[in-house]
């Protein structure tokens, strides 16, 4: 059943043309993600289809009586309204006899009104409705039904904006950037919930493991063409990269027969016959195919960073609260040169207070956090870039650098910095206020890189990013030599990335976990659940001594961490190995990609040989 049909449409804004003659449909019980990079225009198709915009051209088409949500980047909310009174507001009609209950609830000596309001429960099977719109918003952390929307922050508005939305229980509902201000947990069940539910999705999403388990088509707009994939993302992944091969082949081939063209162009045939002037038309077209070219970098810095010295950042029984609100109590952690640290827990539990604290922007109650000599912070942050008017992309960068030194003597330039996250030439002379969300949030990692940190913290940085800068931003980590802390929703970018965790459980605890997002999930969901008491928090923490009979603490997380790194490594083999398989690979690029596989392999053979060592010293 056909529910929405997209005819030809284009968008422009003044001379910038985000897409032309864009065309799909969408069909009951489809759940398709939309992916394509920032700027190219996801956001405005999504306004286009959901009627917040209209197109320059072209038309969308609803079938009859469809019922659609929309849940926008940026939720529109009445902020007079309670939670519960915006909740109230819909037009869902069994919400209205679900709230008439509610005020028979509060007025007993009304038995007529009562009466009539039971009845109508009854009627309308609301009991069970009624338990599911406050378990979505239990599950959603919006329980203060009072609270009125002006004082909620920017997160607990997406939030409630996603309730109203799943509450209605919709057709069709389109989303942009659900997972956006959702912890862990919240995603967990919003892909749980997705599963169940017979709801017909189109959205926006950079989240892969959600698009993974939620989608089961995939529309990506990459070029200026559509593309469409029937399958989830590792599907994607798969045919997408086969089409690019494939491309490459023929854009091959149209460059040998654009060569041939060109020679009989210049010898300009005097008779214009109708079969001539069919071959100049050809021609073009040739020419148009032989000039494709794609804009995909690969991130390969080595970097000349300030070598880190022996003490790096260093926290001496570290104490932190706001009023009754514990952060930290007594913590102690030294970081160590190369540490790759992920840091995960519920919105509220101080994530960005630790980081505040260990970049000395906020200070300790007790306890002392020690800076070494030598380090250089780079924090990108949640508050983004501060756009100046009449500002341009690449005067944004050399405020803080012209370039960064690499080893040998080289260096790379802003602008190719900007060149390698995904900025054109053409693009780096574009005013800021030009530039959509991500593409801002993708200039401001620009701007903390320039300025050659050795320490990389960054805070929720895969917001508003595209896949493809995800992959960029990914690349750059894992050759990046220095220390990175991320904090992140995103869990296939933690388990990439980060080699151990600090879980951040609230009252003050703070568990170091020796692994990724995905090992601490298959943990985590292991354990007995468990109350609060002193002694359920002691077995909370058995995981640390599981294995500790015969391995010390570092050897079990050092551990973990190969068991970790060895499926990276996996991965990037089978990714090298596929590029043996493009037909048009000069002598030159596969002597480095046979360098590059013969890397990986040797890496892989030591990790293996010191993960049998410590396996034997674990089992023995």
């Amino acid at each position: 059943m056909n529910y929405l049909t997209v005819e030809n449409i284009s968008k422009s804004y003044g001379e910038l043309t985000l897409f032309e003659n864009i065309s799909f449909s969408i069909h009951k019980d489809q759940k398709i993600a939309f992916v394509a990079k920032n700027g190219t225009g996801k956001t405005s198709i999504l306004n286009i289809i959901s009627g917040e915009d209209e197109a320059d051209a072209g038309s969308v088409i609803y079938r009859k009586d469809i019922k659609v949500s929309f849940l926008s980047q940026d939720p529109k909310l009445n902020p007079a309204l309670t939670v519960e009174e915006t909740i109230f507001a819909s037009d869902n009609p069994i919400l209205k006899v679900i709230q008439d209950y509610e005020h028979a609830l509060l007025n007993p000596d009304d038995a007529d009104a009562y009466q009539k309001a039971f009845e109508q429960m009854e009627q309308h099977q609301a009991w069970d409705f009624e338990t599911q719109y406050k378990q979505i918003l239990f599950k959603l952390k919006l329980e203060n039904l009072s609270e009125k929307v002006s004082a909620l922050s920017g997160g607990q508005k997406k939030r409630l904006s996603l309730a109203n939305a799943l509450i209605n229980k919709p057709d069709l509902l389109i989303l942009d950037e659900p997972t956006n201000h959702l912890d862990l947990e919240m995603i967990e069940w919003l892909e749980a919930f997705f599963a169940k539910e017979n709801i017909t999705l189109f959205m926006v999403t950079h989240d892969r493991y959600f698009l993974e388990r939620v989608c089961n088509e995939i529309i990506e707009l990459d070029e200026g063409q559509l593309y469409s994939y029937k399958g989830n993302y590792s599907y994607y992944l798969e045919k997408r990269e086969a089409r690019i091969e494939q491309t490459e082949v023929e854009t091959g081939k149209a460059k040998q027969l654009f060569k041939k063209e060109l020679e009989w162009m210049r010898r300009q045939p005097k008779a214009r016959t109708t079969k001539s002037k069919s071959r100049i038309d050809d021609f073009h077209d040739i020419k148009h195919r032989a000039s494709q070219r794609r804009n995909d970098h690969e991130v390969q810095l080595e970097l000349n960073m300030e070598r880190l010295g022996s003490k790096v950042v260093e926290f001496h029984k570290v104490s932190k609260a706001f009023k009754d609100k514990v952060i930290l109590q007594g913590f102690e952690y030294l970081f160590k040169n190369g540490e790759r640290t992920g840091i995960i827990g519920k919105n509220g539990t101080g994530k960005t207070t630790f980081l505040n604290l260990l970049t000395q922007t906020t200070k300790p109650d007790a306890g002392k956090v020690v800076i070494g000599e030598t380090v250089k912070f780079g924090y990108y942050t949640q508050n983004g870039i501060t756009i100046k008017p009449e500002q341009k992309v690449i005067d944004v960068i050399r405020e803080f650098g012209d370039y960064i030194p690499l080893k040998k003597g080289r260096q790379i330039s802003a602008q190719q910095l900007l060149e390698r996250f995904l900025f054109s030439r053409k693009k780096q002379y574009d005013f800021v206020e030009k530039l959509s969300g991500g593409e801002r949030k993708r200039l401001y990692l620009c701007t903390v890189l320039i300025q050659n940190p050795n320490f990389l913290i960054l805070d929720e940085p895969t917001n508003d990013l595209d896949i493809v800068t995800l992959n960029v931003l990914e690349n750059f980590l894992l050759d990046f030599p220095g220390c990175v802390i991320v904090v992140s929703h995103d869990r296939y970018f933690m388990d990439k990335v980060v080699d151990h965790l600090f879980v951040f459980r609230g009252d003050g605890i703070i568990e170091d976990f020796p692994g990724n997002y995905t090992d601490f999930r298959v943990y985590d969901d292991s354990q007995p659940a468990v109350s609060n008491t002193s002694e359920d928090k002691k077995e909370k923490n058995a995981w640390k001594k599981t294995e500790a009979n015969k391995l010390s603490f570092n050897e079990e997380k050092e551990l973990k961490n190969i068991e970790s790194k060895l499926n990276v490594l996996a991965f990037d083999k089978k990714e090298l190995e596929a590029q043996f398989h493009n037909p048009d690979l000069t002598p030159e690029n596969i002597n480095k990609l046979s360098e590059a596989l013969q890397k990986i392999i040797d890496e892989i053979e030591a990790k293996e040989t010191r993960w049998f060592e410590l396996s034997s010293k674990l089992e023995g």
